[in-house]
């Protein structure tokens, strides 16, 4: 196949098995295994520096965009739901391997000078997140494990062995977490974070995790890519309900919100969190607000690597 010279865009549809990849410039679709070795022998055909864009999935994406980045290539992981309602506005009808791949190409075209290039993750970075699902996961089936068994006597014993062996995993996995961590290098980013009232090892893990994704200009970038800005939806004099947009880690937003649990009993965030229900907001709003204040905070400290002053008189910390 001749090697082109000019650079192109590129659209690609994932699946566990193969890729269907569209090239705008010859309009030429073609599907290549989903495998290091097939989609490093295709990408040498592209012209350098070519504009790839990539549906995220769990991880089947993730060759293709390492091996394209590596070389050289200019990669962009699309977020299934935002071309998903692109197919719906430019009005396409068919939903097909070949059809999403030249979707892809289309978005790219039109949008490139909108989005952010994709980079590869710090070493440690995917690990710790695998981690910190994982554990998750497990306190998850562990709770429902015992909320099904728990109107049986018969179960008594097995319940009581049933929680001992979950301790045991429970705390390798925090062993994991610390031990990853410290390779990682951001125990002193964890323990910053952990100054603040309300925030814990797991927390503290998350957000010095999230930390080390990319290079944040901002606290406001930093709590979009955990999902936690708000969303207006305002028409006229119709002022929407604001929602969050959670397009970030489920799993960072919830030690978030269990983070200001426990902080809105603190002396330090209690008025900043009782302010808010004076004003006639709900519990879970007000918690919401102190969530993502919680991690401004903590943004704050890792980005000036600096050290967790508790100001009473402001009833929170510093400003951010």
């Amino acid at each position: 196949m001749t090697i082109l010279n000019a650079p192109t865009v590129v659209g690609i549809d994932v699946a566990k098995a193969e890729i269907v990849a569209y090239r705008e410039d010859v309009q030429l679709t073609q599907a290549i295994g989903n495998n290091r070795e097939s989609i490093g022998r295709w990408l040498k055909t592209l012209p350098a520096q070519s504009a790839i864009a990539l549906e995220a999935t769990s991880h089947y994406h993730l060759d293709t965009a390492e091996l394209a980045f590596g070389m050289g290539h200019r990669v962009y992981v699309v977020d299934p739901y935002r071309v998903s309602h692109y197919r719906e506005g430019v009005g396409l009808r068919a939903k097909t391997d070949p059809c999403d791949a030249r979707l892809l190409a289309r978005y790219l075209a039109s949008e490139q000078q909108h989005l952010r290039a994709w980079s590869p993750p710090p070493r440690f970075y995917g690990v710790l997140k695998s981690l910190l699902k994982k554990r998750a996961e497990l306190i998850k089936t562990h709770a429902a494990v015992m909320l099904s068994w728990s109107g049986e006597p018969l179960l008594k014993d097995l319940m009581a062995q049933q929680l001992e062996h979950f301790k045991r995993v429970d705390q390798a996995l925090k062993k994991l977490l610390r031990e990853t961590a410290r390779e990682a290098g951001i125990t002193e980013n964890i323990r910053r974070c952990k100054a603040i009232e309300g925030i814990g090892d797991l927390t503290a893990t998350g957000l010095a995790t999230t930390f080390m994704r990319g290079d944040f200009a901002s606290a406001d970038a930093f709590i979009a890519f955990l999902g936690m800005d708000l969303r207006p939806k305002d028409s006229g004099k119709k002022h929407g309900c604001r929602r969050l947009s959670k397009k970030g880690d489920g799993e960072i937003r919830r030690l978030a919100h269990n983070a200001a649990m426990a902080a809105c009993r603190s002396p330090v965030w209690k008025p900043f969190y009782e302010s808010y229900l004076a004003r006639g907001l709900a519990k879970t709003q007000a918690l919401v607000i102190l969530a993502r204040k919680l991690c401004r905070v903590a943004f704050a400290l890792m980005k000036s690597e600096s050290e967790y002053q508790p100001n009473l008189r402001l009833q929170g910390s510093l400003a951010t």
